[in-house]
């Protein structure tokens, strides 16, 4: 597994990290015991990756203590990123007094006493500025040595530069995958200035696994896509297999594709089996040529550019 560097943190990750929403969430992702959880986190381990990001209302808390005891009597072989605002409960809410309780029940719930990357999750724009009492607090739980790093996590390339230009974070998580590429330029800017990137939805919630198409149906989560919008992935997804030909998969060259950029610290796929937990973790093991990262680029560039896909 190749390492990056966290921007200028001083941390280095593994450039295939660990998306934990799936830990214990039954209701996104379908069943996985808590034994198969803990073992897929420590086949991640044993693979080289040390990278594990979570929240804590990813399974209502679940995720966190997963991941707790995975990781017990690991803590310094592992970089640990999880986040404030949402709460088990499914409250969103980022009062000063809330996210100083969240964090404590996080090092809680995770068995440790500090985070290596603390990231308020998709926060309102309005407070994403360094007087924010957000950011007032993120400095203070730095200063106290509970975290070590600290950021937002942001769907677009607009809050990332409002980030950049505003606050002295060190770490921002993104939407960034072949389907959206709006925050390529605000992902460069952040590269000069030292902030590390980590790419959250790599595969756009599974599309670019190639596994769904123009007739599939959804539940929970991913039923949020209209008839006119799976119609339009599943035309998406067609090209983007035409342009990957049959040297790739789906999976390795979308995340092949994100890891072409220099910016990029790490990408946090998720899996719920060991097989596609490996899978993911292959991408690390080779580059996709030039030409074809140019022709997905132009794919974006005259598909999706002037007509965003939503979420």
């Amino acid at each position: 597994m190749k390492t990056r560097s966290l921007g200028s943190t001083g941390i280095q990750v593994s450039e295939v990290g660990f998306g934990a929403w799936q830990l214990g969430n039954e209701k996104d992702w379908g069943k996985m015991s808590d034994h198969e959880a803990i073992d897929l986190v420590k086949a991640a381990m044993d693979s080289g990756c040390n990278f594990f990001d979570t929240a804590p209302n990813y399974g209502a808390g679940k995720s966190e203590e997963l991941l707790g005891q995975a990781l017990k009597g690991k803590r310094d072989q592992v970089v640990i990123s999880s986040k404030c605002g949402h709460h088990p409960n499914d409250e969103q809410n980022f009062d000063p007094e809330k996210m100083i309780a969240s964090v404590e029940d996080s090092l809680r719930r995770l068995q440790t006493d500090y985070l290596d990357s603390l990231l308020l999750h998709n926060p309102p724009f309005s407070s994403l500025h360094g007087n924010s009492p957000q950011f007032e607090v993120l400095q203070k739980l730095k200063d106290e040595g509970k975290i070590r790093a600290f950021g937002a996590s942001v769907d677009t390339g607009k809050e990332m530069a409002e980030l950049l230009n505003h606050t002295e974070s060190q770490v921002i998580e993104v939407m960034f995958n072949l389907f959206h590429q709006e925050p390529a330029a605000a992902m460069e800017s952040a590269h000069h200035q030292g902030v590390g990137v980590i790419t959250k939805v790599p595969l756009d919630s599974g599309w670019l696994t190639g596994k769904y198409d123009a007739n599939s149906t959804f539940s929970g989560i991913r039923s949020r896509w209209s008839a006119e919008e799976i119609e339009r992935r599943g035309t998406l997804v067609e090209q983007v297999r035409r342009i990957v030909g049959n040297d790739y998969s789906m999976v390795q060259a979308a995340l092949r594709f994100i890891l072409s950029y220099k910016e990029v610290s790490v990408i946090i796929p998720g899996a719920k089996n060991i097989p596609q937990l490996n899978h993911n973790l292959s991408a690390s093991e080779g580059v996709l040529p030039m030409q074809m990262v140019n022709e997905l680029k132009d794919f974006w560039e005259e598909e999706i550019k002037d007509s965003r896909l939503t979420w």
